[in-house]
């Protein structure tokens, strides 16, 4: 009788085990969710031009937001001293401030919201033990890279309150980097936890396992590094010209890559979108061909995340010919954006569910 009470009194723990880590696997997919709508609103904000309409930083009073009048002359009086006013938008109205202001404000709560929704509900966990004491650490270390994140992207806004009405390319680029970067961390995070409580999925034959290991994990390096040169190409507005394909210029290769040294690859308007082109075209070239060996490698066996990432590669590839030959439309730019955050979620998918098939 003693042993059949402890076996359901261990049976009754480990539900309640089960149970508290899928509470924590769904609060990080809840965040990884937020981050994702996150890089959407900066996406739009960027496209609108509405990025720098609010000229300061108030972590704290800066949830307020203006209502009457007398509130929103303070915030539109401070825009006209900036140069996207005096240079681009001078004689705009109170009316078409608000248009713009309204964006920013947005994506600047969105922010903290997440902030919070990490926080408070991470804290409770903890507390209650339903966070293991191995992931405290990596937890406290994710929400510390959450409120750089913040920084940065005031870091990068002022670098539009100088002279030039235009934000760092470099700076933005970073900014959406580590965007990715924390959803990424959070959704594998999410992966592990999950993965503790399911049963190990069928066995994969081991030279065939490794070898589509080894393919996504290239895979994965050329879609991260193909985002951030998008994070260029948008900073530099790089769109907005040479919007034909597969031609620019009406050549494969247009003249004077490089004119001035292997820093235009960084900062030259037709060599960096050149390199996004390339790379792009690379990655789902990778994508097909890995597939293709893929499947013979496993015996003609198909996963379905690493079926979901060669869709979502194709498909990336098209939404990004088709912003450009549009001329970055905003609708079709942000579906463009949000498809690279797709693909790199189904590539860590798909490379931590292949890393289990042993």
């Amino acid at each position: 009788m003693k042993t059949a009470s402890r076996s359901v009194g261990s049976t009754a723990l480990d539900r309640n085990r089960a149970s508290a880590h899928r509470d924590v696997a769904v609060w990080l997919l809840v965040c990884c969710f937020m981050v994702a709508v996150m890089v959407l609103l900066g996406g739009l904000t960027r496209l609108t031009h509405s990025g720098l309409s609010m000229v300061e930083w108030e972590p704290i009073i800066g949830i307020i937001p203006p209502i009457s009048d007398a509130d929103w002359l303070p915030f539109f009086e401070k825009y006209k001293l900036t140069p996207e006013y005096i240079k681009v938008n001078a004689g705009m109205t109170l009316v078409e401030f608000k248009g713009i202001f309204w964006l920013e404000y947005i994506h600047r709560v969105w922010g903290r919201a997440i902030g919070l929704v990490f926080l408070l509900p991470f804290l409770w966990l903890a507390f209650s033990g339903r966070i293991g004491k191995g992931l405290i650490p990596r937890m406290i270390g994710l929400f510390l890279l959450g409120a750089s994140q913040g920084g940065m992207g005031w870091f990068m806004v002022k670098s539009g309150l100088v002279d030039n009405p235009a934000v760092s390319h470099i700076r933005l680029t970073i900014h959406l980097g580590l965007a990715f970067l924390i959803h990424g961390w959070m959704f594998w995070m999410a992966l592990d936890i999950l993965a503790d409580h399911r049963p190990r999925p069928a066995r994969l034959e081991e030279q065939g396992r490794r070898a589509v290991g080894r393919w996504l994990v290239l895979l994965t390096v050329l879609v991260v590094t193909t985002l951030l040169f998008g994070g260029l190409v948008a900073g530099l507005k790089a769109g907005l010209i040479y919007n034909t394909w597969p031609l620019m210029e009406g050549r494969l290769i247009p003249s004077d890559l490089f004119s001035t040294g292997i820093l235009d690859l960084f900062e030259d308007i037709k060599t960096v979108q050149f390199t996004h082109r390339g790379l792009a075209e690379l990655t789902v070239l990778v994508a097909i061909l890995g597939w293709f060996r893929g499947r013979r490698l496993l015996g003609g066996a198909t996963l379905p995340a690493v079926n979901a990432v060669v869709g979502m590669a194709v498909l990336q590839v098209l939404l990004g010919i088709g912003t450009l030959i549009f001329v970055v439309p905003v609708w079709l730019a942000s579906a463009h954006q949000m498809g690279a955050m797709a693909l790199l979620t189904l590539c860590l998918w798909a490379i931590h569910d292949v890393k289990r098939r042993v």
